[in-house]
Formats: C-alpha cells, sequence, structure tokens
C-alpha cells in the first residue's frame, strides 16, 4: 500500500501555489470552464492527493486503492492539477482541457482518465457513490477509504441528506466528506439563495463526526483528514470554509466567477500574483 508521511507544509504550500497557476492557465487556453470552486479547493485536494490516500498512479485502477469522488464535477481542473501532480498523466496534458479528443473532459469521465473514480456533473450524487464502496470495502474485509468533495451549493440537493442519514446509519467510518465551504454558488451568496444554517450542528445531528476548519490551512487540513481516520463508527465531515476564486485578487469572494474564464490580460496578472 502506498502509505504517506506527514507532508513538509512549505514544499505543499509552493505545489499549491503550482495548481493554482495550473488551473487558471487551462482554463484560459480552454476559454471555459469554472475558475472558483476549483481555487477555492486547492489545499483539501493537494493533502488529500498528496499525504493521505492510497492509490497508484501507474496503476490507477488498483483494487485496494482508496477511492475519490468529485460531487460537484465542474470543479473538474482542480482535480485534473492534483492527478498530473501525483504522476496519473502528464502535467502537459492539462492544457487540452476541453478540447476535441482530450482526455480533460469539462466535467470528470471515469471512462477516459485515469485516476478519476467517478463520472459527475449532475449535483448531488458524490455521497450516495462514496456509500456503495464504502459499503462494498466492508464486505470484501478491506481497510479501504471512500472520500467524496461536496459544494456548499450542493448542499441544496435532497439526495445529499439522504446520503448522509445512510453513511450514518450504516456507521460508516471509512467514509470521509469535505464540504467546499466557500459560502457562494451559481446564483449568489448561498445565504441569500437558501441559508445551509450551521453545518457542523446539522452533520452532528445526522450522525455524522464533524469538523470544522479553515481550509486554506494545509495543517489544519491535514490534522482534519487524521481526525478522520481515527474516528470510529461513524462517517467524517470536513467543513472546510474556504474563499471562493483563492489566490486571485479579482476572482476572490466574486460570483461571476464561478464559470468565467480569465482572457489573457487578466491570466498574466493572476499569473503574477501566484508566482
Amino acid at each position: 500500500m502506498d502509505q504517506h508521511e506527514k507532508p513538509d507544509f512549505e514544499q505543499l504550500g509552493d505545489q499549491c501555489k503550482k495548481m493554482r497557476r495550473q488551473i487558471v492557465t487551462m482554463i484560459n487556453r480552454a476559454g471555459t470552464g469554472h475558475p472558483g470552486g476549483s481555487l477555492s479547493a486547492v489545499e483539501v485536494m493537494a493533502v488529500l492527493f498528496t499525504s493521505v490516500m492510497r492509490v497508484d498512479p501507474a496503476n490507477p485502477c488498483w483494487d485496494r486503492r482508496d477511492f475519490f469522488f468529485l460531487s460537484k464535477g465542474h470543479a473538474a481542473p482542480v482535480l485534473y492539477s492534483a492527478l498530473a501532480n501525483r504522476k496519473f498523466f502528464p502535467e502537459e496534458e492539462l492544457l487540452t482541457l476541453r478540447q476535441l479528443d482530450s482526455r480533460l473532459h469539462g466535467h470528470p469521465s471515469s471512462e477516459c482518465t485515469p485516476g478519476v473514480d467517478m463520472s459527475s456533473g449532475a449535483l448531488g450524487q458524490g455521497l450516495s457513490v462514496a456509500n456503495g464502496v464504502a459499503l462494498g470495502a466492508r464486505l470484501n474485509g478491506t481497510d479501504q477509504r471512500a472520500y467524496v468533495l461536496i459544494g456548499d451549493g450542493e448542499l441544496h440537493e435532497g439526495q445529499l441528506w439522504e446520503a448522509a442519514m445512510t453513511s450514518a446509519h450504516f456507521r460508516l467510518d471509512n467514509v470521509c466528506a469535505i464540504v467546499d465551504s466557500n459560502g457562494l454558488c451559481l446564483d449568489g451568496p448561498l445565504d441569500e439563495v437558501k441559508c445551509l444554517g450551521n453545518l457542523k450542528a446539522k452533520y452532528e445531528s445526522f450522525g455524522w463526526h464533524a469538523v470544522e476548519i479553515d481550509g486554506h490551512d494545509l495543517q489544519a487540513v491535514y490534522d482534519a483528514f487524521q481526525e478522520a481516520l481515527r474516528t470510529k463508527g461513524r462517517p467524517t465531515v470536513i467543513i472546510a470554509n474556504t474563499v471562493k476564486g483563492k489566490g486571485v485578487s479579482f476572482m476572490e469572494d466574486q460570483v461571476g466567477w464561478h464559470g468565467l474564464a480569465p482572457n489573457n490580460e487578466q491570466l498574466k496578472i493572476a499569473l503574477e500574483e501566484l508566482t
């Protein structure tokens, strides 16, 4: 199994800047994509793929791997960046995002992209899939884990709360959900569109172990994943408070950058800020 040591957070911070540069560059090259919710999830994805999950880039379908499901499939650029940096495919392939014949579709496809465990795009389904995989691992007697990244706007989908009840009912302690809680969705601020209330208390009332953190603090993210590994008898949710568009000043906390590609001038500014 691919076990990890505690990461060097300085190096991991450099990787996060690199991932953000890759995200804005590939979306600029494609002329379309979703930068806001990709940039907000960088630290979570960097820690997860470099220091938590057991995977084998040389054998993406390894039958003892941990699983990752990007429930908010429109944030595909951050997943592709994480996979490329983990050597599932060459980094230069990132520049083919959304091009004809590319393996990197606008939303993840498990049929053509190494390391993608679930095709996604229609919101609300990731936790249901994670539950199924976790139950399968239990039946097989393995210690495999299922991780799922959920958008906070996605939590307006009722299926996610049905799935949350299922996770708790079956005491799936090999399920770890991460909520990218950046406070914005396509239609505006969540508190105005449909308020989610106290997410930590809500998940706890469903029978989950809930941890709330600064989603851009690498140490906090790593510690939360370690806490999830130690938690027995119930699933864990990490509520990662983040900033949509993190790292690019003119994108930060701006709902308009949910699904807008930067032009060449904007890309130049973004790359200067991320260097």
